[in-house]
């Protein structure tokens, strides 16, 4: 009868034992649940040396959401690079910038209308005929970089400075040619027809006026 009595203490105790154990192998850790940076007041459980959290408690926090069905439990959490691949607007040209840009591009199609006429008949070209043009551009060109305010903006003034440049270039060589006395483009009819240089920039002033009127930005190889 002792030894009975003995045997049933000693299970007893083994099974004091396992639960106690099992209760401290599931105990919940008193430690703060950081997610994304953020704090969140959430109970951990750490077993056999994981660490396990409530379903519902991990929906609130990822604004998940949990359906619970006799055969299933579904949790839904929402993808959290699903803005990441939607397109963001492009910001557009600003207004300001827009309007004093256009006037730059008349301006040097101006200058450009002016050269080309020199060019058709001959005619003589002085030094101070030539800079009041160019100063016109620059005039323009030092307003609209000035107005230039958004990435749009200064994206469509890399165009129109780069159509400047190229301009100016033409401009030069056309003009040494006349004060050298150096007729052959006069003499051809259709040398300004046939010239890539200016075909290249009459191209490019036709994209940047239709780009600034719509005031959305686009690139074009003939302003490059």
């Amino acid at each position: 009868m002792k030894r009975h009595n003995s045997l049933c203490r000693m299970v007893l105790l083994g099974l004091v034992l396992s639960l106690a154990g099992v209760v401290y192998a599931q105990r919940t850790i008193n430690r703060k649940l950081i997610v994304n940076g953020k704090t969140v007041s959430a109970a951990v459980v750490q077993l056999n040396g994981h660490f396990y959290l409530d379903v519902e408690t991990l929906a609130q926090i990822t604004n998940g959401a949990v359906t619970v069905d006799p055969n299933q439990i579904a949790l839904t959490i929402p993808n959290s690079n699903a803005d990441a691949t939607i397109p963001q607007p492009v910001p557009g040209l600003s207004k300001e910038f827009a309007s004093a840009a256009l006037e730059a591009v008349a301006e040097m199609k101006e200058w450009k209308g002016a050269l080309a006429t020199m060019v058709t008949y001959g005619l003589a070209v002085d030094g101070t005929w030539a800079q009041a043009y160019q100063d016109r551009v620059h005039t323009s060109l030092g307003q609209a970089t000035v107005a230039a305010s958004t990435n749009s903006d200064h994206s469509a003034l890399r165009l129109l400075n780069a159509q400047y440049t190229n301009l100016a270039n033409w401009a030069a060589g056309v003009i040494a040619e006349r004060q050298a006395l150096n007729g052959a483009r006069t003499v051809d009819p259709n040398s300004l027809q046939n010239d890539p240089q200016l075909t290249k920039i009459s191209n490019c002033g036709r994209f940047l006026n239709g780009m600034l009127v719509s005031r959305v930005f686009a690139d074009n190889a003939n302003c490059n």
